[in-house]
């Protein structure tokens, strides 16, 4: 039964998580204090470097697809893609995003329009500009830049080099080399990712499974408690569990599949039953507006604030880098789940789809749900920003659907959207989770293994939830994505030396499409000087 299982990873990622949770658990006021002192000492000193990354990693995204890498098959010559196009593309946004974009796309222009961007005044035609436009810049394509750093040399080196890990510390073998890549160095690196994993799929169950509950005590006229919560917790774990339980195909593929289609039915009607033609112009006008002015959002840090009587607004440290340091958190296990599902396709498709899909499902939601709720405050039908002051966020998400015609059928809906995709983002989670804590990933983790990180993401997140230290273990788990920024240069290093030495040793690559076929008997950064896999992971070598 342990006979597959990475121990040190497996332990270690368990003890490191019971040492952040307990204390928070037992001393919650001293805990919360200590952990926002070091996300707001990150945010500060960090911030720019976190912006930097952001700029790094949609560069490099450009170079991978127009050079020779890009051209590079994930598989053998004859290698198909697993999974159709639509359903690849269902299944990465659904891994990478779930039901928080839901949320945020109703949501997250009031908390703009009110602190906009760049000193603008507040509620000005100005702000309302930004306001429908940063959110689609926070979830487009420099997000999804950030998931594929670690997704390329994951891809690579599964489906081209045929090393059945799928852990970040062997991506990185090219540059650290295999001593110590597979020493306590690389140890740490992979138990760092599964913390964050875990920290923030905790942070995300805290945001849904309220927002789940509030929903079903809309629909069924109930008010909504810590028995109602428990109840959306245990049902939505059911979800993932049996998902888990069923694998890639049974279960993540059926469920991203429901859930793009649900997704796509619920925006087409929110489109033609709500003021469409005012969706569709403040939609492409947020979309030249973010095109034209990408860098600038990308790169603003807001120097002058509190010099000379500037005002800091600290939208940059609150929004911007509170995300690109969220995403690359996510990034690890985002990543290596596009990889584990991108065989038979190029890393050119892999790249560009990831992004299309990606940002154009996020932006889907914020230019029709978000500009919804946006036209009810312009217009005056709903005060939605006073709802969200007054109540909170949860509630003005609920109060604009209340809007719609059908209301409680498009509230079912929703329900039903946020249920299934928070089971296929943490399905996704803990089976990932799963493999990178295996020796040998010959198939699929074992069921037992991928069960126990579902309901390990289920269970230490509620107890922190009913005792208020969710929000700072999401802090937690940001604050320790900070070795990322190093690693995340690394294996973007690791992705061009590794594919770079291999395309010398092809006799020729004219063709659009290049397969790895020969490999060279020496690679630099092995101990031994040769790639092949170690005995306890596969009897054969790789071809040399």
């Amino acid at each position: 039964m342990f006979s597959n299982i990475h121990k040190p990873i497996f332990f270690g990622s368990l003890g490191l998580l019971l040492a952040v949770t307990l204390p928070l658990i037992l001393f919650p006021e001293m805990g919360r204090v200590w952990v926002m002192a070091a996300q707001s000492f990150v945010t500060t000193n960090f911030g720019v470097l976190y912006l930097a990354m952001g700029v790094a990693s949609l560069g490099f995204m450009f170079y991978i697809v127009f050079s020779d890498i890009g051209q590079i098959k994930l598989g053998d010559v004859d290698a198909e893609p697993e999974f159709s196009l639509l359903s690849w593309g269902a299944m990465l946004f659904a891994a990478g995003i779930g039901g928080a974009v839901v949320f945020w796309g109703m949501v997250e222009w009031m908390y703009y329009l009110q602190n906009p961007p760049f000193h603008v005044e507040p509620f000005s035609e100005e702000a309302t500009a930004w306001a429908a436009t940063y959110g689609m810049f926070h979830w487009g394509p420099i997000a999804w830049s950030i998931y594929l750093v670690p997704a390329l040399p994951m891809a690579y080196f599964l489906h081209v080099r045929k090393h059945k890990v799928l852990r970040i510390s062997e991506a990185i073998r090219p540059v650290l080399g295999e001593k110590l890549a597979r020493s306590w160095l690389g140890n740490i690196i992979d138990i760092l990712f599964i913390f964050g994993m875990l920290g923030g799929g905790a942070t995300s169950l805290g945001i849904l499974v309220p927002l789940i509950n509030e929903g079903l005590g809309n629909l069924f006229s109930f008010t909504p408690n810590a028995t109602s919560q428990i109840a959306v917790l245990i049902g939505t774990t059911a979800i993932f569990a049996v998902s888990a339980w069923r694998g890639l195909k049974g279960g993540i593929e059926m469920l991203s599949d429901i859930n793009m289609w649900l997704g796509l039915s619920v925006l087409l009607f929110v489109l033609v039953m709500g003021p469409t033609v005012f969706i569709l112009d403040t939609g492409l006008n947020s979309i030249g507006l973010m095109l034209s002015n990408l860098i600038q959002m990308a790169t603003w840090t807001e120097p002058f604030g509190d010099l000379n009587g500037f005002e800091d607004t600290g939208f940059h440290q609150s929004w911007t880098i509170f995300y690109w340091a969220w995403w690359l958190v996510f990034a690890p296990t985002v990543g290596l789940f596009i990889a584990r599902i991108s065989k038979g396709r190029r890393i050119k498709t892999m790249v560009a789809g990831s992004i299309f899909f990606g940002s154009l499902g996020c932006a889907l939601f914020f230019i029709i749900l978000g500009n919804y709720g946006l036209y009810l405050q312009l217009s005056g039908t709903l005060d939605v920003i006073q709802v969200m002051n007054d109540q909170s966020a949860n509630a003005a998400f609920y109060a604009v659907l209340s809007q719609l015609p059908l209301s409680w059928l498009v509230t079912l809906a929703v329900v039903i959207l946020l249920s299934i995709f928070t089971a296929t983002t943490f399905d996704s989670i803990a089976y990932i989770l799963s493999s990178a804590a295996e020796k040998k990933l010959d198939k699929e983790p074992a069921r037992w293994h991928r069960l126990f990180w579902a309901f390990t993401l289920s269970l230490l997140p509620m107890s922190l939830l009913f005792l208020g230290g969710l929000q700072t273990l999401q802090t937690a788990s940001i604050v320790s994505g900070v070795p990322l920024l190093l690693i995340s240069v690394l294996l973007m290093v690791s992705m061009v030396r590794a594919a770079q030495y291999d395309l010398r040793y092809q006799p020729d690559y004219d063709e659009p499409e290049i397969n790895i076929e020969e490999f060279p008997e020496n690679d630099p950064w092995t101990e031994k000087g040769t790639w092949e896999l170690p005995d306890d992971q596969s009897s054969e070598p790789s071809k040399s």
